[in-house]
């Protein structure tokens, strides 16, 4: 279990951090109090402070835990704490709006002109998301079948590490210009603590969460739909982990989550 609140969840220098849940007493709501922090670039000379698009994007992202923390409805304290691979889905979703050509013309504009970004530049930017995905995605994958491997073996003793990692990328048939993205003699993931432990591989499937849920609202060919928006609240924001998280994402879905947006997203489809 990730338990974000009351500590912070942070991502690139920024945090959003939970003082107190929501949650109800004597039948009356309990608002949260919560916090988003950025760590972000200070004015220079007669230059206004200017965020960078990791800048915006990791705003978005931790401003997604803060609605998620903010609407939750759930009757005890500290009822967002939900698993790691559920917990950045409402993160990664919200990640999601940043780049899109309707967002991007609300806040992506010229400092001196005030001009909106060029179609042209939004074009290069969508082109430019799925650049090397390949690589990205298979030395990922064969950090996360490595940290899996490892525990499953019923019997450690003797191991050569060296040795049981070269058998492993070698079954996977990993060819050799591609290495996991971790090496297990500094896999701080796994090795440092239990959170990742065996579960190194929830990074990809919280994509494959946030790919399939922003897919709902492509789908209705307008990403501010408000009836997907109630139900996204009401079945997933909503609930914390009151329910079950594949139940919450089947009443959101109608189905269990597809990996085709995924692949879409990443150009690998």
């Amino acid at each position: 279990m990730l338990d974000y609140y009351p500590r912070a969840s942070k991502q690139n220098g920024a945090w959003c951090t939970g003082y107190r849940t929501a949650h109800y007493e004597n039948g009356k709501r309990i608002i949260p109090i919560v916090s988003i922090n950025l760590n972000s670039n200070k004015p220079t000379g007669n230059d206004p402070a200017l965020l960078s698009l990791d800048d915006v994007e990791t705003f978005f992202h931790e401003f997604g835990h803060g609605i998620h923390a903010l609407v939750s409805n759930c009757q005890y304290e500290g009822s967002t704490s939900c698993p790691s691979d559920f917990v950045e889905l409402p993160s990664q979703l919200n990640e999601l709006w940043a780049q899109q050509p309707e967002v991007l013309k609300m806040y992506a504009k010229h400092y001196k002109t005030g001009a909106l970004i060029p179609a042209e530049l939004i074009k290069k930017l969508e082109a430019s998301s799925k650049f090397n995905q390949g690589f990205a995605t298979v030395e990922y994958l064969a950090a996360a079948i490595l940290d899996m491997k490892y525990h499953m073996l019923t019997n450690a003793d003797n191991l050569n590490v060296n040795e049981f990692e070269k058998k492993v990328l070698t079954d996977l048939n990993l060819i050799s210009s591609i290495a996991p993205r971790y090496r297990s003699t500094y896999y701080l993931h796994i090795f440092s603590s239990s959170e990742y432990a065996a579960g190194y591989y929830s990074y990809i499937w919280s994509e494959v969460l946030d790919a399939d849920a922003f897919e709902a609202f492509l789908e209705k060919g307008n990403i501010f739909d408000p009836a997907t928006a109630k139900s996204y609240r009401r079945n997933i924001l909503e609930k914390g982990n009151s329910v079950d998280p594949q139940v919450m994402y089947r009443n959101f879905r109608g189905r269990d989550a597809s990996i085709e947006p995924l692949l879409k997203k990443r150009g690998l489809n």
